[in-house]
């Protein structure tokens, strides 16, 4: 009686565990693809695969997931099988990456505790009149106006008799004249670029660019019959220390590291100083 009840309770477990497998693949979704005793649902792969992709796409994405999925899988039993128990005891591993991690979160509280992070422009510009060498440009930078326009608009002569005008009433009319029949236009002559930005928004390259320059203007003719026209309002050659307005967000970053690392310095040494005091850190 006794081994009829215990068979009795393995078949319910067999039934209850399959119960459950099939309630879980129910609420999941069909079944895409198996490895061994691993399986991949339908949820899993939509939620990989970005809304409002083509079917092509959608289709090359999914089997690229499925594959990805599968061989890390078949890796994984691959080592469970093969590797010794002892290779197998990553705890040590584990421990140390535990003991990295808090580490680094009680370093990244205590610098957030005490980092000061306002930077006044004096300090930005003390810091780059201290730091010339930091700041010598690999690539012109520039101030420009720009815009891509079909050859053949009939305003176009007095649309680049304008581009390097630097009087008011010129540049209004400019912007009132190029937004109706230009592809592009841009007046970016308050603001650095990098001259490939620049060469990027006008879909070439900064060699080509600098190469059509004459008389501070540009002008490269396209496949598709426009002009890409650029009229340079100031520029800083490479080998040239960068303008303080171009590398200002690069200064305030050079800045807060240094204090960073000052204050992680701080921490290091008041760490040591108290354990020292307090008897908590002896050297024999």
């Amino acid at each position: 009686m006794l081994i009829g009840a215990l068979i009795l309770a393995a078949v319910s477990c067999k039934m209850v565990g399959q119960i459950q497998e099939t309630a879980t693949e129910l609420f999941r979704g069909e079944v895409v693809a198996k490895v061994g005793d691993h399986k991949l649902f339908r949820s899993q792969l939509d939620s990989y695969i970005p809304a409002g992709v083509s079917a092509s796409d959608s289709a090359a994405l999914a089997h690229q997931y499925i594959n990805a999925w599968a061989e890390d899988l078949l890796l994984l039993d691959m080592a469970e099988e093969q590797l010794s128990e002892a290779d197998k005891d990553v705890s040590a591993e584990l421990e140390r990456y535990r003991q990295t991690l808090l580490k680094y979160r009680y370093e990244q509280l205590y610098v957030d505790q005490r980092l000061d992070t306002l930077i006044t422009d004096e300090e930005i510009a003390r810091y780059y009149n201290e730091n010339p060498g930091r700041f010598k440009l690999d690539r012109p930078v520039v101030k420009a106006r720009y815009m891509i326009i079909p050859a053949d608009t009939r305003s176009l002569k007095a649309l680049r008799k304008r581009m390097s005008s630097d009087d008011d009433a010129e540049l209004a009319m400019l912007d009132s004249l190029a937004r109706p029949v230009a592809l592009k236009y841009v007046d970016a002559s308050d603001n650095w670029m990098d001259i490939i930005t620049l060469a990027q928004e006008l879909g070439t390259d900064y060699r080509s660019l600098l190469g059509a320059l004459k008389h501070q203007e540009a002008e490269l003719p396209d496949d598709a019959g426009n002009l890409r026209i650029a009229y340079i309002v100031e520029m800083v050659p490479e080998g040239k220390t960068a303008p303080l307005e171009y590398c200002t967000q690069r200064v305030r970053d050079l800045i807060l590291s240094a204090r960073k690392h000052q204050v992680e310095v701080e921490l290091e040494q008041n760490l040591l100083e108290d354990a020292l005091r307090n008897n908590k850190f002896v050297i024999y």
